[in-house]
This record gives C-alpha cells, sequence and structure tokens, in this order.
C-alpha cells in the first residue's frame, strides 16, 4: 500500500507500470533501453477518494487523465528506468497530495477608493483625446 494521506492509498497492485523508449538523454542506449515509463492508475481504485477529491484529481490531471478514467504519468528525464519508476511515483503521489488538500475560499475583494478614481480619471483623459479626433466644428 502506497499512503497518500491518512485517508487516502493505493494498492501497489493497481499501479500498472509500462517501459517505452524514451527520446531523452541516454546517447546510443536511448535506442536500445526502454528507460522512460508510465505508471496507469484507474482513478476508481484509489481507496478514500471521494467523490469531491476525484473531481479536483480529474481537473488537476488535466491530459494526463484518459476518458476511461486512467491516470497515466510518464516519466522520462533520466537515463536509468529505476531512477524514472521513481519519479513516477514521487509525482503521482505529489499530484493526489495537492487534490487532497481543500481549496482556498476565494474572498471577494473590492477596488479601493483611490483605484476606482484612477480608472474614471483615465476614462475621461481617453474620451478627450477621441473627441479632438473627430471632424472639427464650423465656427459660424
Amino acid at each position: 500500500m502506497i499512503r497518500i494521506t491518512e485517508t487516502i492509498a493505493i494498492d501497489e497492485r493497481d499501479i500498472e507500470e509500462r517501459f517505452v523508449l524514451s527520446s531523452g538523454p541516454g546517447g546510443q542506449n536511448v535506442n536500445k533501453v526502454a528507460t522512460a515509463v508510465q505508471l496507469r492508475v484507474d482513478i476508481a481504485c484509489i481507496r478514500g477518494l471521494r467523490d469531491d477529491l476525484r473531481a479536483r484529481l480529474a481537473r488537476l490531471a488535466g491530459r494526463r487523465l484518459t476518458v476511461d478514467g486512467i491516470l497515466v504519468i510518464e516519466a522520462k528525464r533520466t537515463r536509468s528506468q529505476e531512477r524514472n519508476r521513481a519519479d513516477a511515483l514521487e509525482r503521482l503521489v505529489a499530484l493526489l497530495r495537492r487534490a487532497a488538500e481543500p481549496p482556498r475560499p476565494r474572498r471577494p475583494t473590492k477596488p479601493s477608493r483611490t483605484a476606482r478614481a484612477k480608472r474614471v480619471d483615465t476614462k475621461k483623459r481617453r474620451s478627450v483625446v477621441k473627441q479632438r479626433r473627430g471632424v472639427p466644428k464650423d465656427e459660424d
């Protein structure tokens, strides 16, 4: 079991690893050894993940989440398969922890009196500039 928080955990058997050829660093080795790793986890299998957390995870995951609900994490930063594997697992845990922390409530703010006055003043100046661009009036 991989513990994410006190209530959320992933069974290691639910994580599928695929090793693929990497396009990153590695010299000639990059053409022979599959060092890049793809971690695949079905988010329905994650224990303790409530519906609101699942929705937040889906929003945070973005393109990394398939239409089937499979979260795919790719790691190919290093030349070593083991280090890429550890990196992918760290990124998975970090993503889940980010989804688990509650969002900060938004506090609505109002512009200050000075800011409102400055905005109106700027609008007035711009209005005058545009009025002066018009056709000159006859002085008859």
